[in-house]
């Protein structure tokens, strides 16, 4: 699914969901937010299904062939806008599985943005980004059960990265998602 700003985007903003083995889709409440926000905020905003999930071809591939999606679906949206508007600003998103799935990417993608919302970083053996991505947004809740708090700032502490908790919060942010988006539409202010 993609969407275009009314006016000239600010770049493309690329958002990965949640594990499809538990269920995880474009369709989740937080990746929605996400879409949305930065489409306000002025990007292109891209998310679609990991192989395997809902009518995409393929089968869950533990990671390495979601970061392939990733990579692929990225080049193909940056050819086609790269006519249209010119070399664009990359934004990378996530949310848990996704937002590791994107630390991954990273790598390859350069972005100048990377955005991760509960990142299962500990899980899926997430690289440091401080090397692979200009500005780097984690927001986590301190109430997560599914991805601990703890893990995460275990895996920001070394590259000097800090995360922002929200507090009372859980892993799926239930009844917080405004605090998601106030939290992105901050970082973006200067």
């Amino acid at each position: 699914m993609l969407a275009e700003p009314a006016s000239e985007p600010f770049g493309i903003a690329v958002i990965a969901h949640p594990h499809p083995l538990f269920g995880g889709t474009m369709d989740n409440k937080i990746v929605h937010t996400l879409f949305t926000t930065f489409l306000e905020l002025g990007f292109i905003s891209v998310k679609f299904n990991f192989r395997g999930v809902g009518e995409s071809a393929g089968v869950h591939d533990e990671g390495v062939g979601e970061i392939a999606d990733v990579v692929s679906t990225t080049h193909f949206i940056q050819d086609h806008f790269t006519m249209q508007y010119g070399e664009q600003k990359l934004l990378l998103a996530g949310f848990s599985f996704g937002g590791a799935i994107q630390a991954h990417a990273a790598q390859q993608l350069k972005p100048q943005h990377l955005v991760l919302v509960a990142p299962s970083v500990e899980r899926l053996n997430a690289p440091a980004v401080i090397d692979h991505a200009e500005n780097i947004l984690i927001i986590h809740g301190d109430q997560d059960d599914v991805v601990p708090l703890q893990s995460v700032l275990d895996w920001a502490a070394p590259q000097s990265q800090p995360v922002v908790i929200v507090p009372s919060a859980e892993h799926f942010f239930h009844g917080r998602l405004a605090d998601i988006k106030q939290v992105v539409m901050e970082s973006f202010k200067d």
